[in-house]
């Protein structure tokens, strides 16, 4: 039987099976998930092979240069950083870097804030605004995240912004990958090649 007449074979066969298709019915379409735990469930998404983020934690944004700095040291990366111009990020003493809020096509690395977490899937969700730029996010090398705890959703039907609406928010997921060459996986094919999360606990 040539490949075609198994395909065909199969489109033509025996009905499913009534127990399995009402077995797959009954299952839950979300995973459950412990809403005390919502930080460990989604580090727990972070560290999966799909995800592929490292992250740090810091107890106020005061320590964030520091936990940058960490990473970018242990990555043998210069301490050069494309910053947005978001206020919450002036009070930190950046003195020990070297700034810029215009990402080149070669970014090393990039910070961001994230509005949203969400433990179901390990992603961020992102919103535009002039503090804010997109672009940036998409370029670097090096994503580097800054997430408050408190802003970790449990599902992704949690995810709606409150409050007037941005221009536009997207959402990501782990890191750039494709398996278009040969079948075999590459990162940051199509963006950032490392994703780091910060998590903020204040």
């Amino acid at each position: 039987m040539s490949a075609r007449d198994t395909i065909l074979a199969r489109l033509t066969g025996s009905a499913p099976d009534k127990a399995e298709a009402d077995a797959l019915l009954i299952a839950p379409e979300r995973p459950a998930l412990d809403g005390s735990t919502l930080e460990a469930e989604f580090l727990a998404r972070l560290a999966l092979p799909s995800v592929s983020a490292s992250h740090d934690m810091i107890d106020s944004i005061a320590e964030l240069p520091a936990a940058v700095a960490r990473y970018l040291d242990g990555q043998g990366e210069p301490l050069i950083l494309c910053l947005p111009p978001d206020p919450r990020l002036t009070t930190c003493d950046w003195s020990s870097f070297t700034l810029h809020e215009s990402a080149a096509p070669n970014e090393a690395a990039a910070l961001a804030i994230a509005r949203l977490g969400i433990a179901e899937t390990g992603s961020l969700v992102f919103e535009t605004a002039p503090h804010a730029p997109m672009l940036p996010n998409f370029l670097a090398l090096h994503h580097i995240v800054l997430l408050a705890v408190r802003d970790i959703m449990p599902y992704l039907e949690d995810a709606p912004l409150p409050g007037p609406q941005p221009r536009a928010h997207y959402w990501i997921t782990g890191v750039s990958g494709t398996t278009d060459i040969e079948g075999t996986y590459v990162r940051g094919a199509h963006g950032p090649r490392f994703l780091h999360i910060i998590l903020l606990r204040e």
